[in-house]
């Protein structure tokens, strides 16, 4: 039997070190995700003792040490506070403590910091090799020979006129009327989001999100201090009548969702739970982001929310960055009319001008014809390697939620009694990055699921490693 180390409190109690250090491990977590500010009183030390199941004497020590150390201050006759300035934001101490294997921000950090032996059949984006390279070598000439301040200057708040012009026809193409005037351009995707996020709630907020759902909603909705509350993703959309009971239970100011190919499950919006959607979401007084980030890889055009809805109390946006070139940074926001004038101040106050030479080169490559000519290829490239990657994973055991949806990724099941996460932790030895179903759960019920890449599945290596890591 291992004895445990004690000392006393310096009257004569005995207090265990590890309990002290737990404590104090604690107040530290609070404070790293601001649940604690400079100047908010810690719980009594009775209060805490009870909740936190030891005795008094180890949380007046920890409390004591936290004080020399200068993390809180003492106030004879009230009690101990948070001391110092803001803590910085930690979004891995927010909410619910995750395992970092199944984060999304350690998916994203293994996938970009991968190097270039590492394969990465987790992340979300296609390999550099199926960009437009030879477009985006013409593009960057035509845009090099241009007058000096699209090469120098910042850009207007709402962004390159003629990109947006032309992003206004494109949308046309989908049934969604915006004029040039509600459209914004904006840094990518997600700086669309963050800005909407930045508009329409405030700390503590309730926002619905599907389960499964794209993992870095996760994380800036963590970022937003907003409260996050999942409902189930089925093939044709949000599961209506659990939405319902979301919307009436938890009153969610905001709904951010893919509606053409979602992500990571490939599912498409059907029109019948569209309209119903739109119908609860009326009643309720709820926003909707359509994230349409995937709308080129589609093979038939799929319903949209913001074309019933006419950008009412749907707003959309797009990017980019998965079918040109992550490396262009581009995005745009569709709203209502009267909320552009709100989104271009905190566009200014955020990154103040645009970044005109992205919108440049994007421009250059949707008017020559050239993105069009990328797209058509790059959808039968993709349809192929969804079949053959299909065929590798259902020969390991592996079996799609849908088969040979469109775009980047299949939504898998695992075999019954294998932990993704596991699988995700093994594979990583063998320099194969993966992303397990829970790093998209708000609910942590995707313990079986893996979405795979298939654009990033050629390497016959992948699924040897799969199968191997699979082995019990």
């Amino acid at each position: 039997m291992t004895d445990i180390a004690l000392e006393t409190d310096g009257g004569g109690t005995l207090v265990s070190p590890t309990l002290v250090e737990s404590v104090m491990a604690t107040i530290r977590q609070r404070i790293a995700s601001r649940s604690l500010t400079p100047g908010a009183r810690l719980p009594s030390i009775r209060a805490f003792a009870q909740s936190m199941q030891v005795s008094k004497s180890t949380v007046v020590e920890a409390y004591e040490r936290l004080a020399a150390e200068g993390t809180i201050r003492s106030r004879p006759g009230s009690g101990f506070y948070a001391a110092g300035s803001l803590a910085p934001l930690s979004l891995a101490e927010i909410g619910p403590r995750l395992d970092r294997a199944v984060d999304p921000l350690w998916v994203s950090r293994q996938s970009l910091d991968a190097s270039d032996e590492t394969l990465k059949p987790g992340c979300g984006w296609l390999p550099a090799s199926w960009m437009p390279q030879a477009g985006l070598r013409r593009a960057l000439r035509t845009v090099a020979r241009a007058d000096d301040v699209a090469l120098a200057d910042y850009g207007t708040p709402l962004g390159l006129p003629p990109l947006r012009q032309l992003l206004a026809r494109r949308m046309a193409g989908h049934g969604i009327e915006a004029f040039p005037e509600q459209i914004m351009l904006t840094e990518s995707g997600t700086q669309a989001i963050d800005l909407l996020c930045r508009f329409l709630i405030e700390p503590g907020d309730t926002v619905l999100v599907d389960d499964p759902c794209y993992f870095n909603f996760h994380a800036l909705l963590r970022a937003h201090r907003a409260k996050v509350v999942s409902v189930p993703y089925t093939p044709s959309g949000p599961d209506i009548e659990l939405f319902a009971q979301a919307l009436a239970e938890h009153r969610p100011r905001l709904y951010i969702t893919n509606s053409a190919i979602h992500n990571p499950t490939g599912a498409i919006l059907s029109p019948v739970t569209a309209h119903r959607l739109l119908k609860l979401a009326d009643q309720s007084d709820l926003t909707i982001v359509e994230d349409d980030i995937f709308a080129d890889f589609e093979h038939a055009p799929a319903p949209r929310l913001a074309a019933f809805d006419g950008l009412s109390r749907v707003v959309q946006i797009g990017s980019f960055s998965k079918t040109l070139s992550a490396s262009v940074r581009c995005g745009f926001i569709a709203a209502p009319r009267d909320w552009i004038e709100g989104l271009t101040d905190l566009k200014i106050a955020t990154t103040f001008g645009g970044g005109r030479l992205a919108a440049e080169l994007v421009l250059t490559l949707l008017k020559d014809g050239s993105y069009r000519k990328h797209m058509d290829l790059l959808r039968a490239r993709l349809a192929r390697a969804m079949v053959e990657t299909g065929t590798r994973l259902k020969a390991i055991g592996i079996t799609p939620w849908i088969d040979q949806p469109a775009g980047l990724f299949l939504w898998c099941g695992l075999p019954d009694g294998i932990d993704a996460a596991e699988v995700a932790r093994r594979a990583l030895t063998d320099n194969v990055v993966l992303a397990p179903g829970n790093a998209f759960s708000l609910s942590q019920s995707a313990s079986r699921f893996l979405r795979f890449n298939v654009a990033q599945c050629k390497d016959a290596r992948i699924f040897k490693v799969v199968e191997a890591a699979m082995a019990p």
